[in-house]
């Protein structure tokens, strides 16, 4: 009795010292899965990353997996279940993925020495759309439904110019920024809303024109698109990924972010959009 006593004993020791190396294991990961929002194109937005995905490999000596979800609660769902390291998210998202994961912020895009943005609302100029008043009775096109710069902040612009959802206009979801812009521009939708950054990106680039696009709105700014990383990490990994972040200089690895850098951040930087949220009853 008293030999398979200690037998059992000497599995279950093994057993648990298996489970513990295992958890160690995962807090350091040899490979770490980075998540880039799903603002436009998977492929494309993994190619214009290839220098951040070097650059996190020589500084942290890891290797790096850039992954891009379908959407954005795929991804918060993914860091939920420990299927990320790090994720790229806009600050909705992240507040919505605090709220189930145990992650942390840690940096967000950096412009012109602040870590604030703007989103904007835009109509078709063909339609007449010219002012917020002028959305009455229109189509308005948002990106995912968990976007702050492409729902969120151009729902409560609306909202404030006398405008509700349903009441007062009809809403159709996207998924991305880009796509919001070019159904404006084509007259599929009449207004829409996204991120200033990424709209600018697109007038640049010539795929949006100003001559059938108008800038009905620029929102107040507020916190930008944090880095989160998982909670439970080592303190010396998650100590150098902060410092990686904050240190990035190089140009063309901060270009896809339209960034002169990363500010350090907190969660606290959120609470304004936990409370715009709940203004909008998007919260539960």
């Amino acid at each position: 009795m008293i030999r398979k006593f200690t037998t059992i004993f000497a599995t279950l020791l093994a057993a648990f010292s298996l489970s513990t190396a295992v958890q160690a294991a995962d807090s350091d990961p040899d490979t770490l899965r980075v998540a880039l929002l799903p603002d436009e194109d998977a492929a494309t937005i993994i190619k214009q990353n290839e220098g951040l995905k070097d650059y996190l490999e020589s500084t942290l000596g890891k290797k790096i997996k850039l992954v891009v979800t379908t959407d954005y609660s795929s991804m918060i769902e993914a860091m939920r279940f420990g299927r990320l390291e790090l994720g790229y998210f806009g600050p909705l998202s992240y507040t919505l993925a605090k709220s189930k994961a145990d992650i942390e912020p840690f940096a967000a895009r950096m412009k012109k020495g602040s870590t604030t943005y703007h989103a904007v609302l835009i109509g078709n100029t063909a339609a007449g759309v010219a002012s917020i008043a002028d959305v009455k009775g229109k189509q308005v096109a948002y990106g995912d439904i968990a976007s702050t710069s492409s729902h969120l902040i151009p729902k409560k612009m609306l909202l404030d110019g006398g405008l509700e959802t349903k009441k007062d206009y009809k809403e159709n979801f996207l998924g991305a920024h880009d796509a919001v812009a070019v159904a404006v521009q084509n007259g599929h939708a009449q207004a829409g809303g996204l991120s200033k950054p990424i709209f600018e990106s697109l007038v640049s680039r010539g795929i949006i024109s100003l001559d059938k696009v108008k800038v009905l709105q620029v929102s107040k700014p507020y916190p930008q698109y944090p880095w989160a990383m998982r909670s439970d990490l080592k303190p010396e990994l998650k100590n150098a990924i902060r410092n990686a972040f904050t240190s990035l200089k190089d140009k063309k690895v901060l270009k896809p972010f339209k960034a002169q850098g990363f500010g350090a951040m907190t969660d606290a930087h959120y609470d304004v959009i936990r409370d715009l949220s709940k203004s909008l009853n998007l919260t539960k």
